[in-house]
């Protein structure tokens, strides 16, 4: 059996739902290919096939249908003769009347044009809608049917044969798209709808409404354009984030390049109000990071050494020098976009159930058309003209335009929206299930807790508590254990000085000591300092407590004494204790799920007010997750998308938090790139408006066309009124959709 590859496309010139669906069923029917994934508002098309297909008939039938195709930069299919831009001579095709000025792609072209067949300009739109080819065409039509109406005034004799070369002006691109696509198997589209309307109204002698009709199409095509571009552009414009040059240090000189030049490992230096051109860690300097333009974090965060720092946010008030972690192609916003694209392209249950339900619903329209036009004159001996004139109408209604976009524009506008704020989720599947989760549960270390130590408590005995984490800090330098980096971070933060020790010495399994101003110190654990016989029993007894509240504690000894303790423990975000709020507000549960010691888990699961379960495996996760499910709860489990993929997998949705690793990234069905608790019931909240979303946009699309059916049959409304029934609902639907991308979170 010949292996499944699969081959990645931008295409432009897709404005709706009915482009996809004439694409999808053309592609299909080329040899060797298995599947067909199409996204309008991405502008992407994905192939699986076997090595028999022949990629260049694909992408024939693709610009035989009046789109621009070309291959993503770096796809595998590249390398089978397609020329260096990954395009091709597709010969002369008729009817590439369609728009093709929307398309976002070629990042790899540079300024380059796509010319497409007959040597069009595929290029994206550059100026106003009125430069566009669609426009034009447009505008076009609208002056014919101006200059009809003139002469008809002028010469009424003529008139009819005006409004007919008015209404062709626009009709014969339309139709030429018609027969392509009816070729192609798409017999029912709504320029065979359209072409079909238009050409009965002339027959019947109403051609004044079949020009009108045509030009108020092509107004309603042109609006679905714009509508359509600006929901493609809102995630491809994080790619503008990301600076063009970068100033490189190479051989002690720094020297301007290109961003995308810039390879890993190398040093930059970025200074300050400069964007950070690459993702990577800072090898020197220290200052505020703007992360708002990706994240949405309204504070500035101060990064120092080796903390981590992402392209597209700005350098604050200090030159850093940054080690390059990724090239520019696997940066964290190059990732969230390929990724949110890709996502835009699978569907929800939702969308599949209503494309399925277009491909009934078409031809069935066409059938009450007929029956419309035809059974009243026979059976009731009414007026042929009058119920042609009506059966027409109805033709223009039934186009299922506005039904069919009225989910993948909304699902595409949230995944983008989300993608804005550093929620990832792949997919329409996994955007409509998370609107359904009633329990989340969550990983402790890294997820609901910070991931490292902190100082919580420093106790004193006869000494300050300034002079008992100075003395522990002078014992902890050089070590990178994460209890001596919690205190060294507590006394740096606290400002207290930290003199050179001397005969440092590890004491292994029982801690270091060493001499500091003719002191001999000592930091021990507790069993260690009871072996010594340093501790008393009300020393003792509060060390307990301190373990009660699961705090490890480290016992220091001034000269062989115990003249201090000081407590640490991983501690909850800042968030938490308001993110699992929010998710309770929401309706939904939530529990903590931790391989720590019991007493641990029960101290942080006590702060936050959750249910929790400790000392646990992974397959004990696992576990837990699977028992949830079977107890009806829709269960989210949250965690590093590493020891926790076992339950990540069983979960109905995994979700990884993470600062943009390539596990959070990649891992669970969604990501929460920035480690905000809050941002999972942020997350569900953008399904629950989305679902909302797509219920006010069927019910618009369904809603305007039952009216419009019945004033029709009524004999109140006409031609032009049934066909802003159908492309006044398509543009009224994409503008609701594009409201979720101003949802405030």
């Amino acid at each position: 059996m010949a292996e499944t590859s699969e081959t990645r496309y931008r295409v432009g010139g897709m404005d709706c739902a009915a482009c996809a669906t004439k694409i999808d069923m053309a592609v299909r029917r080329v040899a060797g290919v298995a599947d067909v994934s199409v996204s309008v508002v991405a502008g992407t098309m994905t192939v699986r096939h076997d090595g028999s297909s022949d990629l260049k008939a694909i992408e024939k039938r693709v610009t035989g249908l009046g789109y621009s195709v070309s291959l993503f930069a770096g796809s595998a299919a590249q390398a089978q003769d397609h020329g260096p831009h990954g395009h091709h001579d597709h010969g002369d095709h008729a009817g590439h009347d369609h728009d093709h000025d929307h398309d976002h792609a070629d990042h790899d072209h540079g300024k380059k044009k796509v010319v497409g067949p007959h040597g069009r300009d595929h290029a994206p739109m550059a100026g106003s809608w009125w430069q566009s080819r669609k426009g034009r065409l447009t505008i076009v039509s609208g002056a014919a049917l101006i200059a009809a109406y003139v002469i008809g005034h002028l010469v009424p004799a003529v008139a009819s044969y005006a409004f007919v070369i008015a209404m062709l002006v626009g009709l014969v691109p339309i139709a030429r798209r018609a027969v392509m696509a009816a070729r192609s198997g798409t017999p029912f589209s709504i320029e065979m709808l359209m072409t079909i309307a238009a050409v009965g109204a002339v027959i019947i002698n109403a051609g004044e409404e079949a020009a009108t009709v045509v030009f108020l199409f092509l107004v309603g095509e042109l609006l679905e354009g714009v509508a359509a571009g600006k929901a493609r552009e809102s995630i491809q414009s994080l790619t503008a984030l990301v600076p063009k040059n970068a100033l490189l240090e190479d051989n002690g000189q720094t020297r301007e390049v290109p961003a995308e030049s810039l390879a890993v490992g190398a040093i930059i230096m970025v200074r300050p109000g400069d964007r950070i051109s690459a993702d990577g860690v800072i090898v020197s300097g220290e200052s505020a990071i703007d992360e708002a333009p990706v994240t949405g974090e309204s504070t500035p965060v101060r990064k120092g050494v080796d903390a981590t720092v992402f392209a597209g946010t700005v350098n604050g008030d200090a030159v850093l020098r940054v080690r390059v972690t990724a090239a520019a192609a696997d940066n964290t916003i190059a990732r969230v976009v390929k990724l949110v694209e890709a996502a835009q392209e699978s569907k929800a249950p939702t969308e599949r159930f209503i494309d399925r339900f277009s491909r009934y619903y078409t031809p069935g329209v066409m059938a009450v058309a007929a029956l419309v036009a035809v059974v009243p004159p026979l059976v009731l001996s009414a007026a042929w003209g009058e119920w042609i004139y009506k059966g027409l109408a109805i033709l223009l209604i039934g186009c299922p335009c506005a039904l069919v976009i009225s989910t993948p524009a909304a699902i595409a506008a949230s995944l983008s929206a989300g993608a804005w704020r550093g929620l990832l989720m792949k997919g329409g599947a996994v955007l409509e299930t998370l609107g359904k989760v009633t329990m989340v549960a969550f990983d402790k270390t890294g997820t609901l807790t910070e991931g490292k130590p902190q100082v919580t408590d420093i106790v004193s005995f006869g000494l300050s508590e300034a002079q008992v984490l100075s003395r522990a800090a002078v014992l902890e330098q050089g070590s990178s254990h994460p209890l001596a980096l919690a205190i060294l971070n507590r006394a740096r933060a606290d400002g207290v000085p930290v003199p050179p020790a001397f005969e440092l010495e590890a004491l292994p399994g029982k801690g270091v000591t060493g001499k500091v101003g003719g002191e001999t110190l000592d930091l021990l654990s507790p069993s260690a300092a009871r072996e010594r016989g340093a501790l008393d029993g009300d020393q003792d007894a509060r060390i307990i407590a301190l373990n009660d509240e699961g705090k490890s504690v480290s016992v220091l000894l001034v000269n062989g004494a115990a003249a201090g303790l000081i407590a640490m423990r991983d501690e909850p975000r800042e968030d938490a204790e308001a993110g699992l709020s929010a998710l309770k507000s929401a309706g939904v549960k939530a529990m903590m799920l931790t391989g720590d010691n019991k007493r641990t888990a029960a101290a942080v699961a006590g702060m936050l007010g959750i249910d929790w379960r400790g000392e646990m495996m992974p397959e004990d996760k696992q576990r837990v997750v699977g028992e949830l499910k079977r107890q009806g709860f829709i269960v989210a489990k949250v965690g590093d998308g590493i020891n926790d993929a076992p339950a990540l997998a069983a979960a109905d949705i995994g979700i990884a938090m993470g600062g943009g690793t390539d596990v959070a990234l990649e891992t669970a069905d969604a990501a929460v790139l920035h480690g905000r608790v809050g941002d999972v019931a942020r997350m569900i909240e953008l399904s629950k408006r989305t679902m909302h979303n797509i219920v006010q946009n069927i019910t618009i699309a369904l809603g305007l066309k039952a009216v419009f059916l019945v004033t029709t049959i009524m004999g109140i409304t006409g031609l032009w009124p049934a066909i802003l029934a159908d492309t006044g609902a398509t543009v009224l639907v994409t503008i609701n959709a594009l409201r979720l991308l101003r949802v405030k979170m």
